[in-house]
């Protein structure tokens, strides 16, 4: 490994030297362009802060999934609790409390849970041209669930021809990484005539056991250490110890992703899109699960979710000449159908517990734009409209029998939920080019209708579960452009959560088995007010500073307590006597900190960078006493140094967290106490270094050496650790057919 070590290193430095150096700046404010507002807009327009990974940060980020490109970018948190898995943070929210968007449609549906979600990995990353992220609550544009903000994917889209020649694009990449095991390979092709397109793209991934770092935190102990596992031998569960405890055994698993588009523009200014995806997966261990323990014993000889299905096929008309009423048009429609499952099956246990999620979305949707003198005005309409089916059964693994008496995750007979709701968005240039204002109102109405069948496993008091609820949503927010290179930002805005089908009506034992959740109909929608103030400058054209601090208010905020069921407190369950909690609207709270970026050009061609958050928030009893929140980080960042030439883009980084002291933990939420030390979550930093060559206009090479000291750490909340030193190497082959008749 020190051979690799050191040829890696000398692999990515020594062409940082190799080549002259060419003289580089820091990109202007206004250059940045983003569609927060459904519409394109500069940046500088938007009072909200919003952050883009371009496409070349998402190729040198070097991600194994989306999830990893996220935490790459040290701007977003990415908890996990398995390696087939990531589940973003923003501002002190996660999983159903933030949004996340792919191509403009919306993928949280009625069973996205409040504790840690899987589901970014579903989008493949090498298919990925942009990235935007926005910081605080976006319900006004986008409706319920962008508590925190929101995460908008973006895929390249078909590319037509510019001449009379028919254009043909296509990319290949493969690449490998030490730690992970993992061999991935990529294949897309682009065939573009002057008014239809079609982009064809596949990818598939092989992950192995996950390697942890050797060198530990005198803080962590054993914590972490995988000493033994279970494995079925001779028809028998058995015990075996792990030959390296480094090895985090049953945490691998194969992903599969493709895409298909299509465009055609009749003419100029209008489009027609049609976008489809499909994503599955091997079976997932539930890694965290698995080393769970009872009574000093390991709990689950079988933990796993099945494979992870998404399809979606979205229709998308726009058109940029519009008559004299309205400039521009978008009108959208698209199915989901996506399917969860979860298996699991306790030590020398015959019976594995199989629950089953199908879950088809469709969705409607048409916006418009309006431009005239100082003002922009856009108003739109939209729908998503949700039916799950939850099944469970129980199988004999020696015979096969299965046993349908078991009960599901959520209500058995029918079950669907419906969004619905319009909005209004206004950008006022009260002075142009110096003062912006940014507006907007919505007004959404949701409802939630749900059947429990069969009620004799825990006898609950009622059969049907239904919700109402009209809510309300605006933001205002006022821009000052001092001069071409400042943007001062202060902005107030509301968000709004409708509990869904997993809020209201699941049924489900908590990690460690220490309760079990049982649905609570009486829940109302959270919500969120918020206030932030943003400065940015660029300073001569060589550094670029950015601070924002934001404030929010949390009102009914949904939290897991102690309930009762039929007058008890405690059922029995699986067994054995189970406290009984329910999600209940029993908490106030409040979240505040801060982001800041700097960029400092230190002499052509290098950069320095350095990106950090900060998240404080705390639940506030009826006694005034204070709680800490759950899903709150602790401090966290990026810093590094940036080579680019035209040849060679390399650069070397830190990745960090502060601690988590024990005390900051929420003691009743998804903080998941029993994956941490006694004293919390130590902080750690890795030291990573990359590096990608252009070879040929055609051949691009990409490695890194990640964890460099094979630190160990373990992410806040999680209950998978960390990559130890990780070598990742990736090939690119990009042919255009264009570019080489160009040549010729």
């Amino acid at each position: 490994m020190k051979r690799f070590t050191t040829l890696t290193l000398l692999f990515c430095i020594l062409p940082a030297f190799a080549y002259g150096q060419q003289r580089d700046s820091v990109n202007s404010i206004a250059e940045v362009i983003v569609t927060a507002n459904k519409f394109e807009e500069k940046s500088r327009y938007i009072a909200q802060k919003v952050d883009v990974l371009q496409l070349k940060d998402i190729q040198s980020s070097l991600s194994n999934n989306t999830g990893s490109l996220l935490e790459q970018s040290g701007k977003v948190f990415v908890q996990r609790s398995q390696l087939g898995g990531g589940s973003p943070v923003l501002r002190g929210f996660e999983a159903s409390r933030i949004l996340l968007v792919i191509d403009g449609v919306r993928m949280n549906n009625a069973i996205y849970r409040t504790g840690h979600l899987q589901n970014v990995i579903t989008i493949d990353d090498d298919i990925l041209e942009k990235v935007e992220i926005l910081y605080g609550p976006a319900s006004t544009i986008y409706g319920s669930d962008a508590l925190g903000g929101v995460i908008h994917f973006r895929t390249r889209k078909p590319l037509l021809t510019t001449d009379n020649r028919l254009l043909v694009k296509t990319s290949l990449s493969g690449s490998h990484s030490s730690a992970y095991q993992e061999y991935t390979g990529h294949a897309d092709i682009n065939i573009g005539g002057k008014k239809v397109a079609s982009l064809t793209s596949f990818s598939y991934s092989s992950f192995g056991n996950l390697r942890q770092g050797d060198q530990r935190n005198p803080f962590y102990g054993d914590v972490g250490k995988r000493p033994k596992y279970i494995d079925r031998i001779n028809g028998r569960d058995s015990v075996v110890t792990n030959p390296d405890a480094n090895v985090q055994r049953a945490s691998d698993y194969k992903q599969f992703d493709l895409l298909q588009k299509f465009l055609w523009q009749p003419t100029s200014g209008q489009v027609h899109e049609l976008n489809m995806q499909y994503s599955t997966s091997s079976d997932i261990p539930r890694y965290d699960r698995l080393t769970d323990t009872r009574n000093g014993q390991l709990r689950w000889a079988e933990w796993y979710y099945g494979p992870q299905e998404r399809l979606m096929a979205a229709y998308q008309y726009s058109n940029k000449t519009m008559g004299k009423f309205f400039d521009q048009l978008m009108i959208g429609a698209n199915y989901q159908k996506i399917q969860e499952s979860r298996m699991q099956r306790a030590y020398r246990n015959d019976y594995r517990a199989h629950r089953i999620e199908d879950i088809q979305v469709v969705a409607v949707s048409a916006d418009l734009r309006k431009s005239t003198g100082r003002h922009e005005m856009n108003i739109g309409i939209d729908g998503q409209f949700n039916f799950l089916n939850s099944t469970a059964y129980e199988q004999n693994i020696g015979n096969d029998i299965k046993n349908y008496r078991i009960d599901t995750r959520y209500p058995d007979g029918k079950n669907n939920m419906n969004y619905t709701g319009a909005y209004v968005q206004h950008l006022y240039k009260i002075i142009p080019g110096k003062l912006i204002l940014n507006d907007g109102l919505r007004i959404n109405y949701v409802t939630l209708n749900s059947t429990f069948v069969d009620t004799a496993i825990l006898h609950l008091p009622f059969t049907t579960a239904t919700q109402r609820n009209v809510t309300y949503s605006a933001n205002a927010g006022i821009i000052y452009l001092p001069d071409a290179n400042s943007k001062l930002s202060a902005d107030f805005s509301t968000g709004f959560r409708a509990p869904n089908i997993d809020d209201m009506a699941k049924v489900f034992e908590s990690a460690g088995g220490k309760q079990l959740i049982v649905p609570n109909t009486q829940l109302k929608p959270e919500q969120t007010y918020n206030f932030n103030v943003g400065l940015n400058r660029i300073f001569n054209g060589w550094l670029f500073a950015e601070v924002n601090g934001f404030y929010s208010l949390f009102h009914n905020a949904i939290a897991l307590d102690k309930f009762s069921l039929n007058g008890a407190d405690t059922v029995i369950y699986d067994g054995k006597p189970t406290p009984v909690a329910a999600n209940q609207n029993k908490a106030s709270a409040y979240i505040c900190g801060f982001q800041g970026d700097v960029k400092l050009h230190l002499m052509p061609g290098f950069q320095l960078y350095s990106y950090i958050t900060y998240t404080y928030g705390r639940y506030k009893g009826a006694d005034g006493k204070e709680v800490p929140m759950d899903h709150i980080p602790p401090v966290f960042g990026k810093t590094g140094i940036r080579y680019q030439h035209k040849l060679v883009d390399t650069e070397i980084y830190a990745l960090y967290n502060g601690w988590k002291k024990l005390h900051d933990y929420n003691p009743y939420g998804e903080d998941n106490q029993q994956y941490a030390t006694t004293e919390g979550m130590p902080s750690w930093y890795t030291l990573n270094l990359s590096s990608m060559w252009t070879i040929t206009d055609c051949v691009k090479i990409q490695a890194a050496l990640e964890n460099i000291l094979d630190q160990n750490y373990r992410v806040f909340a999680s209950g998978i650790s960390g990559a130890g030193r990780n070598l990742r190497m990736k090939v690119y082959l990009n042919l255009d057919n264009h570019r080489q008749r160009r040549k010729q």
